[in-house]
């Protein structure tokens, strides 16, 4: 990836942190091709917009808008990491629990969630933003 594509990267993503005040953080690490597929269809269908990127990248887009508003995500960037954008809150967290009981696993797991300016650290979490 070129430092152009790099930047690009993480202008869209700036400019999607700046669009919604809710994001999840999600690992979709072992899910297959067609799971990301079912995943992605999920979110559509619930006006959610899921986007994969790069650790650094997505650190680097929180840090240049508001370093301190999002530090509390910073620890869950690492290993594969999904992006959840909803103006409503509660959509990312339906999807995924919805998504887990229909394939019977325990993917994806919800890494964090910022909602309205608080942060929402691991999976145990998530019964509480469904």
């Amino acid at each position: 990836m070129t430092k152009d594509q790099k930047n690009e990267v993480i202008e869209l993503l700036k400019d999607k942190f700046s669009a919604y005040n809710n994001f999840y953080v999600a690992d979709t690490e072992s899910l297959t091709v067609s799971q990301v597929g079912q995943l992605r269809r999920a979110c559509f269908s619930k006006e959610v917009e899921m986007k994969v990127a790069k650790n650094t990248l997505i650190k680097k887009a929180l840090e240049s808008l508001d370093d301190e508003k999002y530090a509390g995500v910073y620890d869950s960037l690492h290993q594969v990491t999904a992006l959840m954008f909803s103006k409503n809150p509660k959509n990312p967290a339906v999807i995924i629990s919805s998504f887990r009981k229909e394939s019977k696993g325990e993917k994806p797991t919800l890494k964090a969630a910022f909602i309205n300016g608080d942060v929402y650290m691991g999976d145990e979490n998530l019964d509480t933003l469904t």
